[in-house]
């Protein structure tokens, strides 16, 4: 059954999807986002928001609200090896409004940008909408079938239909577009213990030789992040939940108290990890942006900035074409050229530290720290961090606010 006919078909789980949306229906376009699950309420482990995207919501209106929700800011990122604790990163200092980090629950930023989004009448947001396929006419991708929550199928029609659906990406695997794999070393362990009085104060890795973990502080508790060697989350279940208790309480000991409170490996969750890009991320009638274009690795945390960077690109680029009822593949190329730029040099940055620090730590040797220690990387890896390579500000222009409608 068609349904539906759109400017945009815009498949996107997270916020590249909804930013995207958000932009494009705030010019006027006609936009429907896909979103396979009923609600956000689900456990994301990437739940920071760079400067960039704060000065983005800034942009259009929406950095007040988004700081009303609960959040934490982080203004230096540490190290601490089994010797020293180092500085690596210091906010403070970047220019602009927004010195910080903010750590938030992704599924109240989803929220925030739906709610926005639905302001405006040409959006429209489908919850339980799986995409199982792309529609095609005379070599274009003309929109997609998707099943919903009752099994029943329909079709949706669109002058663009992009890919903002991660990394195991359905419209990607549709469209045939396969991404080269770059590798990483390691996979990654996540779980939640609780805070207390006296906890340190900044998120911060903790490096051993053997052993890293990453410790982020949020509202209520820590978020903790466990690597193991590839594919080594099976030798650590093997090993018991004891095991992991005990990695937890000799590497933080400030947690020894508290890991009790991991009972088992049910309450953890585990990402594998993965580095690669597709070579190329459009097709006629079609585009892939954020992770469905470039998986990152988690290294410096910047997945979700850099998939946001590529939804403000596309509105940018492609929206006025679109309000015209046209998405010629010149401007899907011109997107592309201009964001792979960023993609390359920040998967080559995380590839050197995932070589040349996180291999050697996980291989048994003493961390080999270089981060924070060099003026020059001292005063890199702040930016890097906060705005990353070729920051992205919002230019497609609002449409005059009509009378939104709020039906959810």
């Amino acid at each position: 059954m068609r349904t539906h006919a759109d400017d945009v078909r815009d498949r996107g789980r997270g916020p590249a999807g909804m930013v995207l949306g958000l932009l494009l229906a705030r010019a006027g376009v006609e936009v429907t986002v896909l979103e396979k699950h009923a609600d956000f309420l689900r456990d994301f482990r990437g739940d920071t928001i760079h400067p960039s995207t704060l000065e983005v919501l800034d942009e259009i209106g929406l950095a007040e609200a988004f700081h009303r929700l609960p959040h934490f800011k982080a203004r230096r990122m540490e190290v601490q090896t089994d010797e020293e604790r180092i500085v690596v990163a210091d906010l403070s200092r970047l220019p602009g409004r927004y010195p910080y980090i903010a750590f938030v629950p992704q599924w109240d930023f989803l929220n925030l940008l739906a709610s926005e989004a639905r302001a405006h009448p040409t959006f429209r947001l489908l919850m339980n909408a799986e995409v199982t396929g792309l529609l095609r006419e005379d070599g274009r991708i003309t929109g997609v079938r998707y099943r919903d929550a009752a099994g029943a199928e329909h079709e949706i029609t669109a002058v663009l239909t992009v890919g903002a659906d991660g990394r195991h990406s359905a419209v990607r695997r549709a469209a045939g577009l396969v991404p080269k794999e770059f590798g990483a070393p390691m996979d990654v362990v996540w779980f939640r213990l609780s805070r207390a009085p006296g906890d340190p104060e900044h998120p911060f890795l903790r490096m051993s030789a053997g052993h890293l973990m990453v410790a982020l502080k949020r509202e209520t508790h820590w978020q903790i992040g466990f690597a193991v060697p590839k594919n080594g989350v099976d030798e650590l279940r093997a090993q018991g939940i004891a095991a992991l208790r005990a990695h937890v309480a000799r590497l933080l000991p400030f947690l020894a108290d508290r890991v009790g409170e991991l009972r088992g490996f049910d309450q953890t969750g585990y990402l594998r990890v993965t580095v690669n890009r597709v070579r190329r991320w459009h097709l006629p009638g079609l585009l892939l942006i954020g992770d469905a274009a470039h998986a990152m690795s988690p290294v410096f945390g910047v997945g979700i900035n850099l998939a946001v960077q590529d939804a403000v690109a596309t509105a940018n680029i492609v929206g006025p074409a679109l309000l015209r009822g046209a998405a010629p593949e010149a401007l899907l190329a011109k997107v592309e050229h201009r964001r792979m730029v960023p993609t390359v040099i920040t998967q080559t940055v995380q590839r050197a530290v995932q070589d040349f620090m996180i291999r050697p730590t996980l291989g048994a040797r003493p961390p080999a720290l270089v981060l924070g220690r060099l003026p020059f990387l001292g005063r890199f890896v702040p930016r890097f961090l906060g705005f990353g390579v070729l920051p992205e500000h919002v230019r497609l222009p609002a449409a005059p606010r009509a009378s939104g409608r709020t039906e959810k």
